[in-house]
């Protein structure tokens, strides 16, 4: 069937692909026997995730003000004046960075876009949270003190309060572990974290969950003193957790937030020994071009590259099975890219990936999801400067609006050409939802569906647009700063079609599963 259809080349970015037009595509009512077809009715549940399962990070920098990656857009007028703040993690080229100015968590248009994925959980941390000191006074310094690299004032922690309690999401941390927080020894003192567990107390919020440092397999970089080691880690994390179930008994102990795939992965969460209430990691598919990354977006849609959450979870789970057996698991930083992210992190392309990971993850029983950022460089969900919504942001916005927390198999093997993952329909008792992405670039795949749906594309002119469409309609705040009504397309029973390169939602509210009731 042709009619709807309507194909035009691109060339963007250097590479060529092929894309069809954004005009609705009616159903076919005819399918052939290789179609494959889902029963919503029939699908089986597979496992629950956490209501605040898509969560995301506002790092510890963006609420000090410091050096943070350096888009790879031009910056419109002067660049920020740099004051006191974070200034580059050890060892890193000062050429990546650029002064990034406090965040306002004030901003009404911040929380109301937060406020649209909520309930979430909100991680400041990130690896300048290693070296940043917290000031115990409404006086902090006008310089880091010895053995730290940045200060976080009361007014500022206050502000993440605020926020976090304003958009529902419960705050995730590290603490302070650079020399500053060290006795003459070199054995970690709990008082900086004490003041802020007790600061935190004293204006009304909680922490939910921490783990104790950000990424101790880069505890060099991240300002750790040098040869520190497995067993340090340990002796110090085992200081950390008899602290933390003494000053903060309900909150959650995260551990290890490792970021690598390597023996030290396992060295450091042996040596901390069993204590964690949930085994935590990072994962980054690549470095980014900042860092020497290779990765070419003529690759960003393939299953090589969107199956390697797959295996990154395999590793942290044979090692949650080996040391903290029975454990839940949470992502609690990853975008496209490590370092800022790639240059079309902030494009449709990378919500394939987004979008994919969350499917996978969710099906694989990983319990909570941090996108890294919010609102800062390339791979943030909102633009660091305008707070405008990027493609990431609507996808997580409909994930928000229709998936819920039970995970169904939806049946379908990647070798359909298509990547399906089934939810119950969030409030809907008896709901289903298909995610459906067609990573082709050059063919359009089918499901036969024999039940009526409400249809929701996600799709770009070009992939490495700014601006992504929702059923042919472009998505974009109102000239109030408004989010704009999401709507599905009715669809009849019938074998649907998904063009090319696109990301389709399709609720049934009527599909009649008993597990979703």
């Amino acid at each position: 069937m042709r009619e709807g259809f309507c194909v035009l080349n691109y060339i963007c970015a250097g590479f060529c692909a092929c894309l069809t037009s954004v005009l609705p595509v009616a159903p076919t009512h005819a399918g052939d026997a290789s179609t494959p077809t889902i029963t919503p009715s029939s699908l089986a549940r597979v496992g629950t995730v956490d209501a605040r399962f898509q969560s995301y990070n506002i790092e510890m920098v963006e609420v000090t003000g410091g050096q943070f990656w350096k888009p790879y857009r031009p910056e419109s007028g002067a660049p920020p004046t740099p004051r006191s703040g974070s200034g580059t993690p050890t060892g890193m080229n000062s050429n990546l960075f650029q002064y990034l100015p406090p965040i306002d968590l004030t901003n009404a248009q911040l929380r109301k876009l937060a406020n649209a994925l909520a309930p979430a959980y909100l991680r400041v941390s990130g690896t300048w949270a290693n070296t940043t000191y917290f000031a115990g006074s409404d006086n902090p310094p006008s310089a880091p003190p010895a053995g730290f690299k940045g200060v976080l004032t009361r007014q500022q922690w206050r502000g993440v309060v605020d926020f976090s309690r304003s958009v529902d999401a419960p705050i995730v941390t590290s603490f302070a572990v650079s020399s500053g927080a060290r006795d003459a020894d070199g054995v970690w003192n709990p008082d900086q974290a004490r003041h802020l567990l007790a600061y935190t107390r004293s204006i009304g919020g909680r922490i939910a969950a921490a783990e104790f440092m950000n990424e101790p397999n880069l505890a060099a970089m991240g300002g750790v003193p040098t040869g520190y080691n497995a067993a340090a880690y340990g002796r110090d994390f085992r200081i950390f957790r008899n602290f933390l179930k003494q000053a903060a008994p309900a909150t959650m102990i995260l551990g290890p937030g490792t970021t690598s795939e390597t023996p030290i992965a396992s060295d450091l969460l042996a040596a901390s020994g069993p204590g964690v209430d949930a085994v935590s990691y990072h994962y980054y598919g690549t470095l980014s071009e900042r860092c020497n990354g290779k990765r070419a977006p003529e690759a960003a849609l393939s299953e090589d590259w969107l199956s390697r959450t797959d295996g990154n979870l395999a590793f942290y789970r044979s090692l949650r099975d080996r040391f903290e057996p029975g454990k839940p698991i949470w992502l609690t930083e990853t975008a496209d890219a490590a370092c800022g992210g790639n240059r079309w992190a902030a494009s449709f392309l990378d919500t394939f990936r987004y979008l994919d990971q969350l499917g996978r993850l969710a099906k694989a029983g990983v319990q909570v999801v941090m996108h890294n950022t919010l609102a800062a460089s390339d791979y943030g969900l909102l633009d660091e400067n305008t707070l405008a919504p990027r493609p990431n942001f609507w996808g997580a916005l409909l994930w928000r609006q229709l998936m819920g927390t039970t995970v169904l198999d939806a049946g379908i093997p990647i070798q359909s050409g298509l990547h399906v993952y089934a939810h119950c329909q969030r409030g809907v008792p008896g709901g289903v939802v298909l995610l459906v992405i067609n990573p082709d670039r050059d063919a359009p795949h089918a499901l036969m569906l024999p039940v009526a749906s409400a249809r929701y594309t996600l799709e770009a002119a070009s992939l490495l647009d700014g601006d992504v469409k929702l059923n042919g309609r472009t998505l974009a705040l109102s000239a109030g700063d408004e989010l704009p009504a999401i709507a599905g397309a009715p669809t009849p029973a019938a074998t649907v079609m998904f063009r090319q390169a696109t990301i389709t939602f399709l609720a049934i509210p009527d599909a009649g599963n008993n597990a979703c009731r």
